[in-house]
């Protein structure tokens, strides 16, 4: 029985350290709800548009009460 805890936790401890090297591969990218965008989003091209005169680069529309985001990489 004591074997079988020492793989289960061998596997487990391999398994946390593959997908902590995945996350650090990637990305981060940071979100920031717009300043400018006004009303409900229903476009993520315009949010797009507006996030660009913010400087950022990209924009989406999210969440339940469709709101703008603008997002850049950290």
């Amino acid at each position: 029985m004591e074997r079988k805890t020492l793989g289960f936790f061998f596997f487990l401890v391999l398994f946390l350290s593959a997908d902590v090297a995945v996350k650090r591969s990637e990305a981060r990218i940071c979100n920031a709800l717009s300043h400018k965008f006004r009303g409900l989003c229903y476009s993520s091209r315009n949010c797009a548009h507006v996030c660009n005169t913010e400087g950022f680069p990209n924009g989406e529309c999210k969440g339940f009460r469709r709101r703008c985001f603008c997002s850049r990489n950290c």
